[in-house]
């Protein structure tokens, strides 16, 4: 009879705010909870939680060279989000892999090559954000809530949105409106 091990479930996102573009997904790996801020990104574990929610599992280690490079990337792109004219680290990022063209019996297509696969996932959100850039660089939006350091990729119709969430941010904002009307009154 052969020892067998459990199978581990896998472990929850405890995000508030999942499914961005990859590159806010990124940023998203901190955020503040009741006044103090979350890190997801604060040990290799973390990281395989991020991999995982983002289907790069199977194809990079969540190691400590991949956690390291994640997050100069998530600064580079933090940075760069909050000064669009600070470009260097987003493009100290780029410069550890390239898209190699390629054809296959499918036809023609493309490929991420990494000098350094521990680079790969950062890369990746690295260049998410130049597609990003390219399509709607104005829909790159920051949580309007004061609280709140949450960014998200507007697809409303009108381009107008300007919460992570209208049941978490958006009814803070409305109830401490109400509050302050409520106190004036």
């Amino acid at each position: 009879m052969s020892a067998t091990s459990p199978a581990t479930a896998p472990v929850p996102d405890p995000r508030p705010l999942t499914g961005e573009p990859l590159a806010l997904d990124l940023l998203n790996t901190r955020w503040v909870r009741e006044g103090v801020v979350e890190d997801l990104l604060r040990d290799p574990e973390g990281l395989a939680v991020w991999l995982a929610a983002n289907g790069l599992d199977g194809r990079f280690a969540a190691d400590a060279a991949t956690l390291r490079h994640t997050l100069r990337a998530r600064d580079a792109i933090g940075a760069a989000v909050d000064a669009p004219a600070d470009t260097v680290g987003v493009d100290t990022v780029l410069g550890h892999g390239r898209i190699r063209p390629t054809l296959t019996a499918e036809g023609p297509g493309e490929r991420a090559e990494f000098r350094d696969d521990a680079w790969g996932p950062g890369w990746l959100a690295a260049r998410n954000y130049l597609e990003l850039l390219f399509t709607a660089p104005d829909r790159i939006r920051r949580c309007a809530h004061e609280a709140c350091v949450l960014h998200f990729f507007d697809t409303s119709r009108n381009g107008t949105r300007r919460w992570c969430s209208m049941a978490a941010c958006g009814n803070r904002a409305k109830a401490s409106r109400h509050y302050a009307r409520a106190k004036d009154a």
